[in-house]
């Protein structure tokens, strides 16, 4: 890369200060608003059934376009866009005021015989406790999507700076989606600690779950030396503050797994994740606080040795560990059936909106507290990504809890067969019907298509001058990306591929 424009790439991610917590929420409301619209014209009109080419475009104006266009052009509006994904939802609940449609069998089943029954019974009741959730697989998906955008569109000048990701102090879209992404990692990983649970079995050794864990952080590990050999080699312009000289997000992915499994067996004494998390995150404020570790993160400099070279990627992995923590809580909560002899799905489900709901509150209390006077009894610490430190820790929970309950919500008023229903007969159907395809096919696997997507974003930067381009131009290459990302997640979805990472 010319060494000129190398400098001004840097420069254009460098000392950047971020902007309002407010936009930045209004910006991500674009994907619930978008999944609003999608789930009125899906269980009114059927609109996505059969999976036609009409309503393939349509999934990918709202899943994907809506979040790419609400980070670039609509930027300066993004309420305006919102209004334009609402108002035809609600004018469709008003003209077509019915219950949601339910899935259409094609052919009546035939009367099971008494072992078919006995066998399903027993495979419900072995798995009663792990059920799919549309709604969980929509929030990754948005976030995953949101994220894919953003690491591209950041190179572009239709991108604002204030969402990129701030200097030190401050708060933007890709700090947020950065912390959402670890997030959403802990919410997924509850679901291997719910079937030793269920199992009932003897918990393994911690030194057996350790040695499983660090098989899965190696591939983890190894993506990050490719990345950090590619970069290096192909002179790639880096933002150093933001990890270090070597360190990458996937160096923090993949050290995630073994430190969860030494506080799962913590968990045991404490038997809480959000105090865990709220722990991990306030023990690391004191160190910032009390001792010359913050300085050192944001102002030493670089010697020689590991450590001082990728000393953020080092302690912010405390903060991001936190996070982890933190979705893995929620994810507990809320992956169980929670139906019993005593409990309705129905009182099920609006426990686990309930859950959600006093979770998101919960977390923006304790983060007015952090980052706000808060009448006076606040500690007013500013958030920083690059620290990753407590108001961070708090912001990202806050955010995320808000989000899945915002999903949740949609989910239980538009396809209210989904949570009704108990037992895995006939799921797939239902679960099929309330998602979208292209959100099914981006959490099928998540991280496979963000390491795509860093292929992508790294071929798009290395082939053209991204600071030079216009608005027009910019975005058509976007979109490009946006639709061939989409072609991918689709086409593996059908094949039945998944990368083995």
């Amino acid at each position: 890369m010319d060494p000129s424009y190398k400098a001004r790439k840097e420069a254009f991610v460098s000392n950047l200060a971020g902007g309002s917590i407010l936009e930045i929420y209004a910006v991500t409301l674009v994907a619930p608003a978008a999944v609003l619209l999608w789930s009125a014209l899906q269980s009114r009109l059927s609109f996505f059934s059969p999976y036609n080419p009409a309503a393939l475009v349509t999934d990918f104006l709202l899943n994907v376009l809506a979040i790419l266009f609400a980070t670039t052009v609509y930027s300066v509006a993004p309420w305006t866009l919102n209004a334009l994904l609402v108002a035809p939802a609600l004018l469709l609940l008003l003209l077509k005021n019915s219950r949601p449609q339910r899935p259409q069998r094609t052919q009546q089943r035939a009367k099971p015989s008494p072992k078919a029954s006995l066998s399903r019974k027993n495979d419900s009741e072995s798995d009663q406790s792990l059920p799919i959730l549309p709604f969980l697989t929509t929030y990754r998906s948005c976030m995953m999507v949101i994220t894919c955008v953003a690491i591209l569109a950041v190179d572009f000048r239709v991108f604002p700076r204030r969402f990129a990701k701030v200097e030190n102090w401050g708060t933007s879209l890709m700090d947020l989606g950065v912390g959402s992404f670890v997030f959403s990692g802990g919410v997924v990983s509850a679901r291997s600690v719910l079937k030793g649970r269920q199992n009932g079995g003897a918990k393994k050794p911690l030194g057996q779950r350790l040695v499983a864990s660090t098989r899965h952080s190696i591939r983890l590990l190894l993506l990050g030396l490719v990345r950090l050999y590619t970069v290096k080699g192909l002179d790639y312009a880096e933002h150093v503050t933001e990890y270090g000289v070597h360190w990458n997000f996937f160096f923090t992915l993949g050290f995630l797994p073994p430190f969860a499994e030494i506080f799962d067996t913590i968990a045991a004494l404490i038997p809480s994740y959000e105090l865990l998390s709220l722990g991990v995150a306030a023990l690391y404020q004191v160190a910032l606080e009390s001792t010359e570790l913050k300085s050192y993160i944001l102002v030493a400099p670089r010697g020689p040795d590991l450590l001082s070279r990728n000393r953020e990627g080092v302690f912010s992995f405390v903060g991001y560990f936190a996070i982890f923590l933190a979705g893995r809580a929620i994810g507990i909560r809320i992956m169980s059936r929670g139906a019993s002899p005593s409990t309705t799905p129905q009182q099920a489900r609006r426990r686990v909106l309930v859950t959600l709901g006093g979770q998101a509150l919960l977390w923006t209390a304790v983060f007015l507290l952090n980052s706000t006077y808060a009448l006076g009894f606040g500690a007013n610490i500013p958030v920083s990504r690059r620290l990753a430190n407590m108001p961070y820790v708090v912001w990202v929970s806050a955010f995320n809890n808000a989000q899945l309950f915002l999903f949740c919500l949609l989910e239980t008023v538009f396809f209210p067969q989904v949570h009704r229903t108990s037992g895995r007969e006939g799921e797939a159907e239902r679960v099929s019907f309330a998602t979208s395809p292209i959100l099914s096919a981006f959490n099928k696997d998540g991280l496979g298509i963000f390491l795509l997507a860093n292929l992508l974003t790294g071929l798009v930067n290395l082939s053209v001058p991204t600071l030079d381009v216009n608005t027009v131009q910019a975005m058509a290459i976007l979109i490009a990306y946006a639709a061939v990302l989409t072609g991918i997640a689709l086409g593996m979805d059908r094949l039945g591929l998944k990368l083995a990472i």
